[in-house]
């Protein structure tokens, strides 16, 4: 299952320590203008070694378009591109080889195919996500022509939450902070958590909310393809995410219906307005116009540099440190791959309308 999508469609290929990873998106409409360093900036907020609270491990993630280019424009052709990888120090790896990492795909992948690449996980390290960010920037780049824009931000990292809805938050500031939460204060406080599980060798977990703006009514396909059910695919699909929720979401269930329903009123140009946007942006399975937002939860990283119990390839009893660069943290990184998700699916639901 490495192809995604329906109409707008991404294959990817490529492991942590392999030669690249990259992929092919099909079904991006032609005439699109590519911005280039749009894209490249993209996985610029992806790729590992932006702050003291990443992964230390160094790498240029430039992406390099094969085809679907012709004079800036996309032709409609497949757009094949990749992203070789340089630094991977893959000895680091050497003492996982027969050793299975608890919490980790190490033992599932074994099962289901009988073999695996110990070294950074192959196929199941989140560096794959490289192929999402792209085609995420390039679905991006046609729905600003739409008029829809969508952006993510972290909004709880271990028991550290921000409570302030997104409506009274200046999302200008997200690229500011290291943990990419656009409040300052909760932001150092985010940060210096991190810091503390780090310098123990340890991970900490969060959420991500996101918000898609300007999403015209109409999109989704009930019953079983509905728009809240495509984005749950494509969040759950992320490495180490764990939850998913739209709108008022588990909060919701404290609540009363006379509390949280979504009142409709007529407006003073004649329109049909709601009064309140518990739902999300989605009734019924179907996009209503109003802003659509989600949070994903995010498990803490499994690698630890600690020692931890587990056992080998023949059962045996071991104990297992994990050496090499690991990321305290998913939370940073995760936010323009819950971006590139969330493009690629509502492009993907509008074409498909």
């Amino acid at each position: 299952m490495n192809t995604w999508g329906n109409i707008f469609r991404l294959t990817s290929f490529g492991e942590s320590h392999g030669t690249a990873v990259g992929g092919v998106i099909d079904g991006c409409p032609s005439n699109i203008t590519v911005d280039l360093d749009f894209i490249q900036n993209e996985l610029n907020r992806r790729k590992p070694g932006q702050s003291d609270i990443t992964t230390s491990r160094k790498e240029p993630d430039r992406v390099e378009f094969l085809s679907g280019i012709y004079e800036g424009k996309t032709t409609g052709a497949p757009m094949a591109f990749m992203v070789r990888n340089s630094d991977c120090h893959s000895e680091d790896y050497d003492n996982l080889k027969d050793v299975f990492r608890p919490s980790h795909a190490d033992y599932t992948w074994y099962l289901k195919y009988g073999h695996r690449d110990h070294r950074g996980g192959g196929r199941s390290s989140a560096r794959e996500t490289i192929a999402r960010v792209v085609a995420g920037a390039m679905a991006k780049i046609v729905l600003r022509e739409n008029g829809i824009h969508i952006v993510a931000y972290t909004s709880q990292a271990g028991n550290i939450r921000l409570e302030k809805p997104y409506t009274e938050l200046d999302f200008g500031n997200i690229e500011k902070t290291p943990v990419r939460c656009p409040d300052g204060e909760t932001a150092a406080q985010m940060t210096a958590l991190i810091r503390e599980v780090q310098a123990v060798g340890d991970t900490i977990g969060g959420v991500i909310t996101c918000v898609c703006k300007g999403v015209p009514a109409g999109i989704g396909n009930p019953v079983f393809g509905k728009l809240s059910a495509a984005l749950a695919n494509a969040m759950m699909s992320i490495p180490a995410a764990k939850g998913f929720d739209y709108g008022m979401g588990f909060e919701g269930v404290h609540q009363r219906g006379s509390e949280v329903n979504d009142l409709f009123y007529r407006t003073d140009s004649g329109s049909i307005g709601i009064r309140s946007n518990h739902s999300g942006g989605i009734q019924g399975g179907i996009s209503n116009g109003e802003d659509i937002y989600f949070r994903v939860a995010f498990k803490p990283i499994a690698t630890l540099l600690q020692p931890q119990s587990t056992v080998d390839t023949n059962g045996n009893a071991v104990i297992v440190k994990a050496a090499g660069r690991h990321d305290p943290c998913v939370l940073p990184r995760a936010v323009p791959i819950v971006e590139a998700m969330a493009a690629m699916t509502i492009l993907d639901q509008l074409l498909l309308a």
